[in-house]
């Protein structure tokens, strides 16, 4: 009976790993990146709103470099969203309390990307805190848009442009 119980476990931690294992396989990144300006006239301690143009994505040629098709896409989550000040280079995330990001297409509502709170940054990168929300309808179609909802802590004397490093991690079924 105890020879039954062994092996048994043993064959079941196979399984479990090789299931992962095959998960290795067809999982990959996609990243993409896009530009936010906030504008020196956004106020103070309120919420304000950035709409940025569609980012287009480029998931087909990905998908197809990874061996896989959109129909086989099965999973996509957000692994990391890093924002750093492009314009001007000086400038650190002193003045920002938060930020919000939000996703949608035109098929699929919005939802909330990546966030992060009560931001004491003094340097001029940070990294976001990213939802755990499915994406796959947002990555396999041709762009999506991204909404902004920052709150300063300071006025800005001129404009800031920020740029959103996207990086996705996609797995997809084998067949």
């Amino acid at each position: 009976m105890k020879s039954k119980f062994i092996a048994l476990t043993v064959l079941l931690s196979i399984f479990l790993t090789s299931c992962d294992a095959v998960d290795d396989l067809l999982t990959f990144n996609i990243s993409n990146e896009t530009s936010i300006k906030i504008p020196s006239t956004s106020p103070i301690n309120l919420p304000s709103e950035i709409i940025m143009p569609d980012v287009t994505t480029n998931s087909s040629a990905e998908f197809e470099n990874n061996k896989t098709k959109a129909s086989l896409v099965k999973d996509v989550k957000l692994r990391s969203l890093k924002l750093s000040i492009s314009d001007p280079s000086d400038k650190t995330f002193t003045f920002l309390k938060s930020v919000h990001l939000y996703i949608s297409t035109t098929n699929s509502d919005e939802i909330e990307l990546a966030y992060q709170d009560n931001i004491m940054a003094t340097t001029n990168t940070i990294d976001l805190i990213c939802t755990d929300k499915k994406l796959d309808q947002y990555i396999k179609a041709d762009s999506y848009k991204i909404r902004t909802q920052v709150t300063l802590k300071e006025t800005l004397t001129k404009d800031v442009t920020v740029k959103a490093d996207m990086k996705f991690k996609v797995t997809a079924d084998p067949f």
